[in-house]
């Protein structure tokens, strides 16, 4: 995965609905920083302007958005995600983590919405100009789990994944089942039990990245 001519910059986290990827995004940009690397956190939809205006769209309850709409919508923030923050951050060589990326819109409108998954894989290499995560970590959990979180944690957090009927356990079942098919091709992709503790999940995660961007 990793060679002194292409080393790891850029870091995905991705995961079910539940999985804890934004705190483990955060908790893993505080140990970045205490390691001295230069890290920028950032998340999808949103990171930009544009971006957070999407997600206003995108995760809204009650939209009632034909998946198509929601896959357009969620590549043009990426677009412009990747044309304004990501890709002039790993030009200065500094270190990305991003909440969400490429493999989300696969997942989540390929496998569980049921478009076509070559056609969304195409669509992300035209929204990300070709770009790939160096490193891709998926944070996996039963689905049971994963919602049960949603649904007992803040009311402000939930979205229209969790609250809006066409999404129900059979859809949420379908994108674990996309995730880790993408997972079980290797390459970039970890996976982490994400069933646990936040702080030993976080430690693990802060082991396979720490130890994949640093070098020696």
């Amino acid at each position: 995965m990793t060679d002194t001519a292409h080393p790891v910059r850029f870091v995905t986290l991705e995961g079910p609905d539940g999985s804890g990827k934004s705190t483990q995004a955060r908790l893993l940009g505080e140990r970045l920083v205490a390691a001295g690397l230069d890290v920028v956190v950032t998340r999808e939809p949103g990171g930009t302007r544009l971006g957070e205006q999407v997600r206003d769209i995108v995760l809204g309850a009650g939209r009632d958005l034909d998946p198509r709409a929601d896959a357009m919508l969620f590549s043009a923030q990426r677009a412009q995600h990747v044309a304004e923050v990501i890709g002039p951050a790993l030009a200065t060589g500094r270190i990305v983590v991003c909440d969400r990326h490429r493999d989300s819109t696969i997942a989540y409108q390929g496998y569980g919405s049921g478009l076509d998954v070559e056609a969304m894989t195409r669509l992300q290499d035209v929204a990300t100009a070709g770009l790939l995560p160096d490193l891709t970590i998926l944070f996996d959990l039963p689905v049971d789990v994963g919602l049960g979180r949603r649904m007992t944690g803040p009311a402000g957090d939930r979205n229209k994944f969790e609250l809006d009927r066409d999404f129900d356990r059979a859809y949420h079942e379908r994108v674990r089942a996309g995730y880790l098919r993408m997972a079980s091709e290797g390459g970039r992709w970890r996976v982490v039990d994400a069933t646990g503790d936040a702080e030993a999940v976080a430690e693990q995660v802060a082991a396979i990245v720490l130890a994949a961007v640093l070098p020696g």
